[in-house]
Formats: structure tokens, sequence, C-alpha cells
């Protein structure tokens, strides 16, 4: 592989969709020069999915990946999952084409326990196990939580070596959250990642207050949360090493993640990413 395929995480467009439905945000996201995407966060009703196919053939919009949680995220929440819903996701990926689905995060109420999150990827491998006779591959997404270490190692890398199907999707600005070197990690994790999240990392602005100054507590949770999620190049990461060490260890889709656009609209901001990747060089990965 030469190149890899820019693309956005349809998550940061969810308010578009319940707004404009999910046609109308595809049209858009072609205008702005964009022609794969991940779905996630958007319900998978019937009529979702049914735009999402007429909107794919229309424009010209690859379903890269889509999103699936192994189970319901607190115990007894009503929400499509792999373990309850197994074979009607299985035919959305085969009406989208999509051929990666991906969890997005550990199921709350066992973060923190090293034994219940080691449980639970072992059903998430036994999962990719059966996905992988339908032809599609299951990744985990990263935040800050799997660099919590057990025993001097990393949560992240006991799920690696106890899994050999289970593929992972890294998220640059989470690693960089974590304290790690995101080209670093992309390297490490060569051959077990096609998805990447892109996203930047910004030191926002510290907007004191006088009421601020007469509350330490006050001042301090400001000034230690200043931690932002940047439009690309609007932040301090080194995004064409990450690019480049990404299609180096085998992503396929890089793709554009902004989970808090400060009340910009998230169209501008995708504008803002995609003209910044364009100067990169990487305009023919659109």
């Amino acid at each position: 592989m030469t190149q890899g395929k820019i693309g956005v995480q349809m998550m940061m467009l969810k308010k578009k969709v319940e707004e404009l439905g999910v046609y109308e945000v595809m049209k858009q996201l072609s205008e702005l020069g964009y022609s794969a995407v991940e779905v996630s966060q958007i319900p998978m009703t019937e009529e979702n999915v049914a735009e999402l196919k007429r909107a794919s053939e229309d424009f010209n919009i690859t379903i890269a990946a889509m999103s699936a949680p192994v189970e319901p995220m607190l115990p007894g929440m009503k929400a499509e999952n792999l373990t309850d819903d197994f074979d009607k996701i299985v035919n959305d990926c085969k009406t989208l084409n999509c051929n990666y689905l991906r969890i997005g995060m550990l199921p709350l109420n066992i973060m923190g326990d090293k034994d219940q999150i080691m449980a639970f990827i072992d059903r998430a491998e036994a999962l990719a196990e059966r996905l992988a006779e339908h032809d599609i591959e299951l990744y985990y997404h990263t935040h800050h939580i799997e660099f919590q270490k057990y025993d001097g190692e990393y949560l992240l890398d006991l799920m690696k070596n106890n899994t050999k199907k289970l593929g992972f999707e890294l998220d640059v600005h989470w690693i960089q959250r974590a304290g790690e070197n995101p080209i670093e990690m992309i390297k490490q994790y060569k051959s077990r990642i096609s998805l990447l999240h892109l996203k930047d990392y910004r030191i926002g602005k510290l907007d004191i207050k006088e009421d601020d100054l007469k509350d330490m507590k006050a001042f301090f949770g400001k000034f230690t949360n200043l931690i932002e999620f940047a439009e690309l190049g609007e932040g301090n990461l080194d995004l064409k090493g990450i690019i480049d060490a990404g299609l180096e260890s085998g992503v396929e889709y890089f793709l554009i993640e902004q989970d808090d656009t400060y009340g910009k609209d998230p169209f501008d901001c995708l504008k803002i990413s995609g003209d910044h990747l364009r100067n990169l060089g990487y305009g023919d990965w659109f």
C-alpha cells in the first residue's frame, strides 16, 4: 500500500444527523471532499442504514468502519451490541459493504478492574473470531485508561499480548494525553492496526475571572484542565510523522475525529482539518 485513505469519524456529527438526517450530512461531507466515514453514535435504524447506503452510492463515500460494543456499556442498558444483536450487526455491515467493526471503549462498570477487563477482552477475542467467519475484522478503540499499569505493564499491551484476532484502533490524541509518544506506539502496534484516529492536542486558553482568584480550588480546576481536542494543525502533534508511521505500520484509514468542537460548527472544523492535511501533502488520500 503506497497511500492511505482520509475519512471522518461521524461521532462528531451526531447532532447534525439529528438535525439534517444522514443523507444530507453525507452530502455535505462529500462537498468538503471526504469520501470515507466511520459510523459511530449514529442509531443504526432501518431508515439510517438505508440512507447510509443511498448516500454511499450517490456520493461515492466508503463506509470504512462501523461501531458496536461487545455488550451494554452498563448492565441493563438497552443498546445494540454484539452479544445480543450479532446477526443484525453483521447484516448491516454486509448491506454497507463494510469489513471493519470497532469497539468504542470499555464498559463503564469494569474500568479499573484488571480481572474484569481481561475477561471482557476474552469475550471480544471470541467475537473477533466469529466475525472473521463473515470477513469482518474487529478492532478495539483506545483512550487513555488503557495506559494504566498493572504489575508494570500497560493494560493496552496486556490486551495485545493476550489476543490474536482482535485489532486496535489507536487514537493519537489519547495516546498523547496518556503521556506516551503516538509515533512510537503506532510502530509498536504494527500489523495490528488498520484504523487510526487523527485529532490534534491543544492547550486551551486560561480564562480566569476575578472570582477565581478568590477561590484557589476554582483557579487550579481551570489551570489543570486546559487540554483540548483540536482541529488538525491547531495543536502540537507531529501529524506528518504520525501519518507516515501509520502507513508504515499497516493503517488503511486515517479518520478525523474531534470529541468536542467547543461551540464551532463541526463542518467548519472538518474543513480546517482537511485543509491542513492537504497542505501537508495528503490531498490525494481524500
